[in-house]
């Protein structure tokens, strides 16, 4: 008998033997075949039974939703629902298919007498979360390997050639960034270019052109386009690789930069690739803001370098020029600055006479002390055209630095050791010395002697009623006078790490050392102060040595 039950429940239960229902839900089902029908069609699992020869004996309400094409007898094997049809022409056991714009899973289970059941699912929201929570971790793993590479682009170049990599393939065929170099370059854009398939990033001049061909260019790249908006079939021919032919979608993205935008991200895809959705347009501006924030890190850390190196020039102590009658040699360590200055220093001023030599130490340490470093040794340039003699050229110097603004506020002192070199017709040099609280320098004699020099004398630029030292001091033909700031004397290191290399050790470096060029003593100086040294960290360094000459 065949009947049509309640709830869309079609074809015989159990092929229609009533005395024994039971196996088509996996259990003993209730003599009432209307409650059967009622139980089954309540079930979340669409059911489909055939017989031992494949064909449909009961489809449950669910499985005449999925499969309104299924009646009782149809054979499944002839291709009534392609996916469930292969899985039973190949004897599966399940099966995955879209159907319907349905996405379905079924299982397959055995009953008795060479039947079978089909237990069938609707996965498709399964598989659109899945599918959204594998997109999202792939955003998410972009935006992090895009996170890390910008985030160490701290040169512009770098950074430049990290925004155009990164996106392809994954958001674009082909990516540009159109940007404005910084001075002196010109207003002009300039742009670099990656695609799939290239070996590097190309780079060129924009066109003014290009601008007026691409909507929203000229806005993204003042900093005032809103959304990033998809534009199709864009003229893009004369900055794409050759052979790449007319673009498909194309999106401009603003790269906005603390100071307003540091360039504008076009990317492009194939005619064959479908445009951006919603979640790659909000994709694209997070990098394009990421890369921006990242140029406009690199052009202020560029810019910030060059100004480094600018001060850098003008404060490390210069290259002594020479003087007739003398050989002068400096050496210098800063204390482990990246830019190599610092507090300690030394110049040299030619006279008509001869030469003013200055070997300082001011307080402090790193950027701060190599300012007030410069502002010493500028001050010496200019108040020795007034007084040439060493202990009023101090007294003079100290006054200058009490009267700077905010000398009141912070110390601003410095040790210093000037010395006036004057020939003389044997052939020597006599030296006039004043001092601030500076070591004493040393006297390395031709035969061998060592000797210092007592000068002494008050920092300068502490106190107003300072007084400074002075002695003198004659050089024959031979002689080196090696003048140095504390820290080489207080280098500590040695086998503990701890020890300073102290003046009794400067004094046994120096015993052989007469007869020396200048040069020559001051590096064996250094590499024994840095040998001592390790890896400690150490105070600034500074020395320079001075000896007669025939002219």
């Amino acid at each position: 008998m065949t009947t049509t039950p309640r709830g869309g429940l079609a074809g015989p239960v159990n092929g229609g033997d009533r005395t024994s229902p039971s196996d088509a839900a996996g259990s003993t089902l209730p003599a009432d075949p209307h409650l059967a029908r009622e139980l089954l069609d309540g079930l979340a699992e669409a059911v489909v039974t055939t017989d031992h020869d494949g064909r449909v004996t009961l489809v449950n309400a669910l499985a005449g939703a999925f499969f309104p094409e299924l009646r009782p007898g149809a054979d499944l094997a002839a291709g009534a629902v392609p996916g469930l049809a292969d899985a039973v022409r190949e004897g599966a056991d399940s099966f995955d298919a879209e159907h319907h714009g349905r996405h379905l899973h079924g299982l397959r289970r055995e009953l008795s007498g060479g039947r079978s059941a089909w237990y069938v699912r609707d996965v498709t929201e399964e598989r659109a979360r899945a599918a959204a929570l594998l997109a999202e971790r792939s955003r998410t793993d972009f935006l992090a390997q895009a996170g890390s590479r910008l985030g160490l682009s701290l040169d512009r170049d770098q950074a430049l050639r990290a925004a155009v990599t990164l996106p392809v393939p994954y958001l674009a065929d082909a990516a540009l960034v159109v940007h404005r170099p910084p001075p002196p370059a010109g207003p002009v854009p300039h742009w670099i270019r990656y695609a799939a398939g290239d070996p590097g990033p190309a780079t060129g001049v924009g066109d003014p052109a290009l601008l007026d061909a691409v909507p929203g260019l000229v806005e993204a790249l003042d900093g005032a386009a809103p959304e990033p908006v998809p534009w199709w079939a864009a003229e893009l021919t004369a900055v794409l690789p050759a052979g790449f032919g007319r673009p498909g979608a194309v999106l401009v993205s603003p790269m906005g930069g603390a100071g307003g935008a540091a360039g504008a991200l076009i990317l492009v895809r194939r005619p064959d690739r479908p445009g951006f959705d919603q979640r790659e347009l909000a994709l694209a501006r997070e990098f394009a803001a990421r890369a921006g924030a990242a140029l406009a890190a690199a052009q202020l850390f560029g810019e910030q370098t060059h100004l480094a190196r600018v001060l850098q020039h003008s404060l490390l102590p210069p290259d002594l020029p020479p003087v007739a009658g003398m050989t002068l040699a400096g050496g210098y360590r800063a204390a482990g600055d990246g830019l190599r200055i610092g507090g300690d220093f030394y110049d040299l001023f030619p006279t008509g006479a001869g030469a003013l030599f200055a070997l300082g130490d001011v307080c402090g340490k790193g950027v701060g002390a190599a300012v007030l470093t410069g502002r010493v040794r500028q001050s010496l340039r200019t108040l020795r055209l007034v007084e040439p003699r060493p202990r009023e050229l101090l007294s003079l110097l100290n006054r200058a630095l009490l009267d700077a603004p905010g000398a009141a506020r912070r110390a601003q002192f410095t040790t210093l050791l000037l010395g006036a070199l004057t020939r003389e017709p044997d052939g020597g040099l006599r030296v006039r010395l004043a001092g601030g609280g500076h070591p004493d320098p040393l006297v390395v004699r031709a035969g061998g002697g060592i000797e210092p020099v007592r000068v002494g004398g008050m920092p300068v630029g502490a106190l107003a009623a300072a007084r400074f030292g002075a002695a003198e001091v004659r050089l024959a033909p031979g002689d080196l006078l090696v003048a140095y700031t504390d820290g080489v004397t207080e280098a500590r290191g040695g086998p503990g790490g701890l020890e300073m290399f102290g003046e009794p050790r400067l004094r046994a470096a120096l015993a052989p050392a007469a007869g020396q060029p200048p040069a020559v003593l001051v590096d064996r100086l250094l590499r024994l102060v840095d040998g001592w040294l390790g890896e400690q960290v150490h105070d600034d360094i500074a020395m320079l040595v001075v000896t007669p000459t025939r002219v």
